[in-house]
């Protein structure tokens, strides 16, 4: 059995041990917050900070077979590529990609630079599409209609054109030399521009070609989150990031039969090659569900559900998965598959009747 060590036990912890258990490895978490979300859900959990106390980490790095980054502190992740090669084991991350990554500005010069197209810089008129420089794509992000609101703008702030479509989504891991891309998603977003559901979506050839392209121009070694708009025109990357995404890659592994757990091991010890074809093709619905007052479950985005005490298992059968996030109001992670988009929605339905039967709920 492999075993891995997550350095994050927030929701892209969650994420990677949750594929890593479907790997059937072991997942050790290191956080410095003895109350980290998904500490619950490991097999081991030590509660250390990894910058004041380093030799823990180098001292477990001797008994686990690589290293992951799951978490959004750059203090943490510059301290982890600093001491990179200290470590007995393999760090799965890219951290020069990341660095590019995690800047929108140098991430849209970069798209520039190899002809992606983006929306535009500073347009001459609205609607515009403001959000902070250095933040996941849902904190912080609006879209502004009129040129009042739009001088009294907090200073630092990109703005872009406002490109009507769906969000799209899709994961590159690369070796350094090859590059796999692995399956299209379609980001469902709320009013807060979060995200509180995700479904798969059919190959798109343009969109896998653009992905591959941003992943092969960092000589990418280690997985990457490209965003898109879907514009009547292709599509339109609004951002990547250099790290193990949260949401997506249940929904890729449930759809596709790819677990990108894996794929990133291998890219760091038997090197990945280009996906033609898929293993599987199927339906996958995951949505997060807050129970509400009367019962009444509410669709909400993965923010919330970062403001919660704990993290784990709630109901499992065949085709249906339900984790719930204890915290002040419960919310519950659904996640269903099946054969096809109809297998599915029953699988759903039945999964709805578990929480009505348990709590009364309704949607």
């Amino acid at each position: 059995m492999k075993t891995i060590c997550l350095v994050g036990g927030k929701l892209q912890g969650f994420e990677a041990a949750y594929l890593s258990k479907k790997a059937e490895m072991k997942v050790v978490m290191v956080d410095k917050d003895p109350q980290a979300l998904a500490r619950n859900y490991a097999d081991e959990f030590h509660c250390f900070d990894v910058i004041k106390e380093p030799e823990k980490l180098l001292e477990l790095s001797k008994s686990i077979d690589a290293l992951l980054p799951v978490n959004e502190n750059l203090e943490c992740i510059e301290f982890l590529s600093n001491i990179k090669d200290k470590f007995s084991c393999p760090v799965l991350f890219d951290f020069e990609a990341y660095w590019i990554s995690r800047d929108k500005k140098k991430s849209k010069d970069y798209f520039a630079s190899i002809g992606v197209p983006a929306p535009q810089d500073k347009p001459l008129e609205p609607p515009y599409f403001v959000k902070p420089p250095c933040e996941s794509s849902s904190v912080g992000a609006r879209v502004i209609y009129d040129e009042e609101e739009l001088r009294n703008l907090e200073p630092g702030l990109l703005i872009e054109e406002y490109v009507e479509g769906e969000v799209i989504s899709l994961e590159v891991i690369g070796d350094g030399n090859h590059f796999a891309v692995v399956k299209e998603t379609l980001i469902h977003i709320d009013e807060t521009y979060d995200c509180h559901m995700v479904t798969p979506l059919p190959l798109d050839p343009s969109f896998r070609q653009i992905s591959h392209a941003l992943a092969s121009n960092l000589s990418l070694k280690g997985i990457m989150d490209v965003e898109a708009i879907s514009s009547p025109k292709g599509p339109k990357v609004i951002e990547i990031d250099a790290r193990f995404p949260s949401q997506t890659p249940t929904v890729v592994y449930h759809s596709s039969g790819i677990n990108l757990i894996e794929l990133l091991f291998r890219a760091f010890t038997d090197g990945v090659g280009e996906i033609k074809t898929l293993p599987e093709n199927k339906y996958c619905i995951y949505e997060h569900l807050m129970l509400g007052e009367n019962g009444t479950l509410i669709p909400v985005g993965e923010q919330v559900l970062s403001m919660g005490s704990d993290y784990g298992k709630y109901y499992e059968e065949p085709g249906i998965e339900i984790l719930l996030c204890k915290g002040e109001k419960p919310v519950f992670t659904l996640v269903f598959w099946g054969e096809n988009r109809e297998e599915t929605e029953a699988r759903k339905l039945k999964g709805l009747s578990v929480l009505k039967d348990r709590f009364g709920a309704t949607v």
